[in-house]
């Protein structure tokens, strides 16, 4: 199965969706499926219940920040179990963009991965993307997780909280701009570069 013979069947299967395969030169050469937000659940649940594809597992989530400054290669920053290549699509927003990744497996008939992304539209303001855990109920913990880390806002997950972080923190620790604090006080046991951040932030006492 490939991505080229994919992509026209999901088109004539999702009326309307956009679809967009984006190559992947590393040695892994594992492609990816960019989907327009709006017809992602559509999309999803065809992978899912098309008997003969029967995408039944999302393996992994992993969350990608690609801010202006940083959509050179090999400047990306991304989260999950399986790490993602720093594979830009065609175009990207002046402002930069957050993309969230599925891969896909079919348990029952024993292929994939298939690859997919969404994309937001920038990374302040429109950062919404439709929760794809009514397809696939694996991607709960994970869909939190680049929600706590990038601050993706996902639609319809049913318990969209951190799971890393604080409830009281208000930064995403994975994207580029973020800036690691130097008030280490409630680390207490501080050693090392944290002892000295500490040190600094209280000029010079620990």
């Amino acid at each position: 199965m490939t991505l080229e013979s994919l992509k026209p069947e999901i088109e004539a299967n999702v009326p309307g969706c956009r679809l967009e395969i984006i190559p992947n030169p590393s040695p892994s050469a594992q492609h990816s499926l960019l989907m327009d937000a709006e017809h992602a659940l559509a999309i999803a649940t065809f992978l899912r219940d098309a008997p003969h594809l029967r995408f039944d597992y999302c393996s992994n989530v992993t969350g990608i920040d690609w801010p202006a400054s940083a959509l050179a290669p090999g400047k990306a920053k991304e989260t999950g179990d399986a790490m993602e290549e720093d594979v830009e699509s065609a175009e990207a927003p002046d402002t930069g963009h957050l993309e969230v990744v599925y891969h896909l497996y079919s348990m029952e008939l024993k292929h994939g991965p298939v690859i997919l992304r969404m994309r937001t539209q920038d990374r302040a303001t429109h950062v919404h993307l439709p929760s794809l855990i009514s397809v696939w109920r694996s991607v709960d913990f994970q869909e939190r997780e680049v929600f706590d880390l990038f601050g993706v806002l996902f639609d319809g997950h049913p318990d969209l909280r951190r799971i890393l972080m604080w409830d009281e923190f208000t930064d995403f620790p994975m994207r580029r701009d973020y800036v690691e604090p130097d008030d280490y006080e409630y680390e207490p046991t501080a050693h090392g570069k944290v002892l000295l951040k500490t040190m600094q932030h209280h000029g010079g006492e620990a």
